[in-house]
């Protein structure tokens, strides 16, 4: 469902937004609902790689072996 939105823009900031738009073949509408669209993806996405980072964080990670004392890893 869509719905229309009210927004305050300089009316240069218009006029180039119109040649923009007619240069892509669509609307300054259209520009803004993907621009928009982008955004929430984008934040989206971000939280939900860092929800996963912090699982993997918190959850450790097993580097194999067998862990080496001070002593043997300092041998001479």
């Amino acid at each position: 469902m869509k719905q229309n939105i009210t927004i305050a823009v300089d009316k240069e900031l218009i006029k180039q937004a119109r040649i923009l738009a007619s240069r892509k073949a669509t609307s300054i509408s259209r520009l803004l609902g993907d621009e928009l669209r982008k955004i929430v993806t984008k934040a989206a996405d971000y939280e939900r790689a860092k929800k996963r980072a912090m699982t993997e964080l918190e959850s450790g990670y097993h580097l194999g072996g067998i862990p080496a004392g001070r002593e043997e890893l300092h041998e001479r």
